[in-house]
């Protein structure tokens, strides 16, 4: 396994967006190579690793989470500011290469983009149902139940067993 610089976010529930109260989300910074950017060879990478349900796009400009699922964003082209955590969270500057593994419950929200910003999207295997929430009233009772359900993913998304999530995420 290549170094990387994984950076750690834990982030308060603010009554609307609940966060994740154990794991952290992480920031890989230029985890991708310029292969690994493209986006097919990219899914390619994810799906060795156990991560399905892979798409491309964007990522959406108003707060969102996914109370049922853990969801990672791999950066194949251009910039952008995401705002993770929700409205009271923190705004991360990503770019192509970069990875952000984000636990379920977690916000996140693109703030501004350019450059063709452009990820790969994927889950761990069996959360490819994943449900889209944004911290409507009246969701909060049923979204605690499935953040606190949600099982940890077999493999880090790039890095297999051994990488980096599993370290972090089985303390």
């Amino acid at each position: 396994m290549q170094e990387t610089d994984v950076r750690e976010y834990i982030f308060e529930d603010d009554g609307r967006i609940p966060n994740n109260p154990r794991l952290p989300l992480l920031v890989y910074r230029q985890a991708l190579d310029n292969s690994e950017q493209d986006s097919s060879r990219c899914k390619e990478l994810l799906a060795e690793n156990g991560w399905g349900g892979a798409w491309v796009d964007g990522v959406f400009s108003y707060h969102h989470y996914h109370s049922n699922a853990h969801e990672v964003l791999c950066v194949v082209d251009g910039s952008a500011s995401i705002a993770l955590g929700g409205p009271e969270g923190e705004a991360v500057e990503v770019e192509a290469g970069d990875v952000v593994v984000i636990p379920a419950g977690v916000g996140h929200c693109n703030k501004g983009s350019n450059g063709g910003f452009s990820v790969v999207g994927a889950y761990p295997r069996g959360q490819e149902s994943y449900d889209l929430r944004t911290g409507e009233e009246g969701e909060r009772p049923e979204v605690m139940e499935n953040i606190r359900n949600v099982s940890l993913p077999e493999s880090d998304p790039l890095f297999g067993k051994e990488g980096p999530l599993t370290q972090r995420w089985s303390r």
